[in-house]
């Protein structure tokens, strides 16, 4: 098993290999473009779906047929964000998303084998980039390319998970590495690999404490979060979205989970590898459907890690000092869900309700979470051996 067979990279995880400031897209483009880059301006304005609805749409069936995956992926992060600021930018939410939109952010969401809408691939992974390209990824030199309203705030909620994903590239490179040692029963390669992804645990768990130095709750939950909620268990959408001119929907209102962190591919992988498993309850069968809201490639890593791992089995038959630096990377994950509960808390469920799609009690994603974060938490948690 290795990382490049799934577009994966040390360096990098499950970010994208390019950088979306010098990706460039067909002229036929600029329309879009152009909307794209004054988002914030057409949202302030207070009829942002007046000025969308103008936006001419290229022939995008020609641009699939020629286009990089690079190119498709910079499509992808600018359409998704237009598609979210035309359901959720004004105080209504329509049933109807025009042709405009609708049809090339399905034709592009389907040759990336994604949903027609924003997931976290477009919002964080594909939508970053280094502002000196001779340093590396760091909190002190990337940027977020793509804004709703922008601002710090905005910023640094992506900037932060940006941070996190690239950390965890080592933590994917020891996975693969683990699966293969604790296969060939190498007890003191095991417990070295295990010891150096505790520490990668400890730098990643360090970028997730940062999250309130330039993210307020209070704009988060205000300015933030309304733009990311998708069109499934929603209140402002019960029927979900019409995606006008798209024949394979057949004019029905079609419902997607909304973007969220847990659409992230770190923790299934790491649950995969030290064979964590959570009982049945909501949240795990939301887990489960976004599943399919991850780019393929990032699937089938996760997927891959899961059917091969036998890391918890070889641990247990070992002594003391293998299944303490186990026990310390399971708690390690444990931790990261603590902070995200406490997140959830503070950024969410403490914010008082501001209007229609925006539910403290219920999840970006469209279910409801506190009570199984913490369920979720504890189980991993006692999983130690």
């Amino acid at each position: 098993m290795k990382l490049e067979d799934f577009g994966l990279s040390a360096e990098r995880g499950y970010l994208s290999t390019h950088e979306i400031d010098e990706i460039s897209l067909p002229d036929s483009f600029d329309e879009m473009l152009d909307a794209a880059a004054s988002l914030s301006d057409l949202i302030t304005s207070g009829r942002v779906r007046h000025f969308l609805k103008q936006v001419g749409h290229p022939d995008v069936a020609d641009f699939l047929a020629t286009a990089s995956n690079e190119q498709v992926r910079t499509a992808m992060v600018h359409y998704s964000f237009l598609v979210q600021a035309y359901v959720w930018g004004e105080a209504d939410a329509p049933t109807t998303l025009p042709a405009n939109l609708a049809i090339p952010i399905c034709a592009i969401g389907d040759h990336l084998g994604l949903p027609p809408l924003l997931p976290y691939s477009g919002y964080v992974l594909d939508n970053w980039y280094r502002l000196d390209k001779s340093e590396g990824i760091s909190l002190d030199n990337i940027a977020m390319h793509q804004n709703f309203l922008g601002g710090q705030d905005e910023n640094w909620f992506v900037l932060v998970h940006v941070a996190i994903e690239a950390e965890a590239g080592r933590a994917l490179q020891l996975a693969t590495e683990l699966v293969e040692a604790s296969a060939q029963h190498d007890a003191t390669k095991v417990e070295q690999l295990l010891t150096a992804m505790n520490s990668v645990w400890n730098a990643m768990n360090a970028h997730f404490d940062r999250m309130p130095e330039r993210c307020d709750p209070y704009i988060y939950y205000q300015r933030v979060r309304p733009y990311i909620h998708g069109w499934k268990n929603n209140p402002a959408l019960p029927e979900g979205l019409v995606y006008e001119g798209v024949s394979k929907f057949a004019g029905k209102p079609q419902a997607f989970r909304g973007q969220t962190g847990s659409q992230s591919s770190i923790v299934p992988a790491m649950d995969g590898l030290f064979q964590v498993v959570h009982e049945s309850d909501p949240l795990r069968e939301f887990l489960d459907e976004l599943h399919q809201y991850r780019p393929p490639q990032h699937r089938a890593f996760i997927d891959a890690v899961r059917e091969a791992s036998t890391l918890r089995d070889f641990a247990k038959t070992q002594g003391q000092s293998v299944k303490d630096a186990f026990n310390a990377c399971v708690d390690q994950v444990a931790r990261f869900r603590t902070r995200h509960l406490e997140y959830a808390a503070s950024y969410i469920n403490k914010q008082a309700s501001s209007g229609t799609g925006n539910d403290t009690d219920v999840g970006t994603g469209g279910t409801p979470f506190m009570k199984y974060l913490k369920k979720h938490r504890d189980e991993n948690r006692a999983q130690t051996i």
